[in-house]
C-alpha cells in the first residue's frame, strides 16, 4: 500500500482512493472488450462533456509510436481534448505510414462517432511493438464508445492494462475560490518503466477552470518529480505519455501565475502525478516491494536525482532487496558511480531507517534488525551525499524471479 501521508505532507486533501479519471464534474470513463485479446478489456475512453484545456507529456524514445505523435500534434494545434480512447494489446508502434494512417483513422471515427473535432479526439496505445493494429477491432471498438453499458470508469482502469497486476487510480479534492475543484487520475504501467519526461500512460482529469499555459506548467513540474523519478527495468517505452484536461467545470475563478490560490492546485495536481507514480513503481513486473531513495547534500536538484535513480536502477540492488539482504555496499557502490560530485568522505547512508554509513565508513548495525525491516513492503533508503542543496527522490522496485518469467513469455 502507498503511505500517502508522505505525499499529503500538509494534510490538506480530500482523498479518495476509489475516484478516478471519471470524479471530476463532466467527464465519463468506460471500457470493454473489443477483441484485441482473448478475454480481457482492451478499449477504454475518457469523454468531457465540454471541451476541455489539455496538455501532455510525451516518451523520449527516438521511436515514438504513431498515436503518441498524432495526440502530440493535435494538443500542439489547439490545447484542447474532448475524448482520449486507449487500446491495449498493441502498440501501434515501428508501424511507418500505415501505422500513422491507422491511429489518424482511429482518431476519425471516433470524433464522427461523438460528433466532435478530430483534433479534439486523443489517442493511446499500448502492447506488443512491431504489430500493425487489428482495425476492424478498432472500429468496433470506436462505435461502442459512450455506450451506456460499458460508460463504468472502472471498465477504462482495467481495459488500459498491459501486464499490471492492479488497477492504478485515485481522486482528490482542494477547495479554490470557496468551490471544490477535484483532481483525478488513473495509469498503467508495470513494465518497460524508465520514463524521460511503460509502458506507461497517465490520465489526469479536473473539472478546475485554469489557464493553459499553467496547466501546462503544473503537469511538467509534476511529471518531473514523479513520473520522471520512477524506474523498474530501466527500459523507456515507445509509447509513454501523460495526458490532462480541464474542463473549467468547477466555476472557480480562472487560475494562472497570479491566482492567489494556485499552489493549492499545483500541491493536489502533484499528490495526485506521485501517488500513480508510486502505483506504478510498486507495480513492477513481479515486485513485492516498493523502494524509495531519497538524495540529500547534492550540489544541485539535478545531480541529487542523477543519485537517487541511480539506486533504484541498479540490479545488484533491487535483487539484494528482493533477497533481504542486508549487504549496503550494493547501495554505496549505485551512489559512487552516479555522479563525479559525490564526495566520499561526507557520504552518510540510512537503509530502512538505520545508519550504515557515517562520512564514507561503515557503521555497526543490527543485521537481523534490517533484515526484519526489509521483509516490508515499503524500503527506503536515504544518503546524503555532501553539503550542497541540491535533493531528489526516486521510485523503483525490486527484482523478482518473476520478472524474468513474465518477460520470457510475454509474446508467447
Amino acid at each position: 500500500m502507498i503511505d500517502i501521508e508522505t505525499i499529503d505532507t500538509l494534510n490538506q486533501l480530500n482523498i479518495d482512493l476509489q475516484g478516478d479519471v471519471s470524479s471530476p464534474l463532466g467527464y465519463i470513463a468506460g471500457g470493454f472488450h473489443a477483441g484485441l485479446r482473448r478475454k480481457k478489456k482492451d478499449f477504454g475512453w475518457i469523454y468531457s462533456t465540454t471541451e476541455a484545456t489539455a496538455t501532455g507529456v510525451y516518451t523520449l524514445n527516438r521511436f515514438k509510436a504513431a498515436p503518441l505523435k498524432i495526440t502530440e500534434d493535435s494538443i500542439n494545434a489547439n490545447k484542447t481534448l474532448q475524448a482520449i480512447v486507449v487500446n491495449s494489446a498493441n502498440a501501434n508502434s515501428c508501424t511507418g505510414e500505415k501505422g500513422m494512417q491507422d491511429a489518424l483513422d482511429t482518431q476519425s471515427w471516433v470524433a464522427e462517432h461523438l460528433n466532435i473535432e478530430q483534433q479534439n479526439v486523443g489517442i493511446a496505445s499500448t502492447g506488443v511493438v512491431g504489430a500493425f493494429l487489428p482495425m476492424d477491432k478498432i472500429h468496433y471498438g470506436t462505435q461502442h464508445v459512450l455506450k451506456e453499458e460499458y460508460n463504468n470508469s472502472q471498465f477504462f482502469n482495467q481495459a488500459i492494462l498491459t501486464t499490471d497486476t492492479a488497477t492504478k487510480h485515485l481522486s482528490v479534492q482542494v477547495e479554490i475560490d470557496g468551490k471544490t475543484v477535484t483532481i483525478g487520475g488513473s495509469a498503467k504501467g508495470s513494465g518497460m518503466i524508465h520514463p524521460n519526461m511503460a509502458t506507461m500512460l497517465g490520465f489526469i482529469t479536473t473539472d478546475a477552470n485554469i489557464d493553459a499555459d499553467t496547466l501546462d506548467y503544473c503537469l511538467k513540474q509534476a511529471t518531473d518529480q514523479s513520473f520522471n523519478m520512477i524506474t523498474v527495468d530501466g527500459d523507456t517505452s515507445t509509447n509513454d505519455m501523460v495526458l490532462c484536461m480541464a474542463n473549467g467545470q468547477a466555476n472557480n475563478s480562472k487560475i494562472d501565475a497570479l491566482h492567489p490560490e494556485w499552489h493549492k492546485f499545483a500541491y493536489a495536481f502533484n499528490f495526485v502525478s506521485q501517488y500513480l507514480a508510486k502505483s506504478i513503481a510498486k507495480d513492477g513486473e513481479g515486485a513485492t516491494k516498493l523502494v524509495t531513495a531519497k538524495v540529500t547534500g547534492a550540489p544541485n536538484v539535478k545531480e541529487a536525482k542523477k543519485i537517487a535513480k541511480s539506486i533504484v536502477s541498479s540490479n545488484l540492488v533491487k535483487t539484494a532487496i528482493h533477497g533481504e539482504d542486508s549487504n549496503f555496499g550494493r547501495i554505496v557502490n549505485a551512489i559512487g558511480y552516479a555522479s563525479q560530485f559525490v564526495e566520499p568522505n561526507e557520504t552518510n547512508v540510512s537503509f530502512c531507517q538505520l545508519p550504515v554509513l557515517e562520512q564514507g565508513i561503515h557503521l555497526a548495525f543490527d543485521e537481523q534488525l534490517l533484515k526484519e525491516r526489509l521483509t516490508e513492503d515499503n524500503i527506503v533508503i536515504e544518503a546524503s551525499v555532501g553539503n550542497g542543496d541540491g535533493e531528489a527522490a526516486a521510485y523503483g522496485c525490486d527484482l523478482s524471479y518473476e520478472y524474468v518469467r513474465i518477460n520470457a513469455s510475454y509474446r508467447t
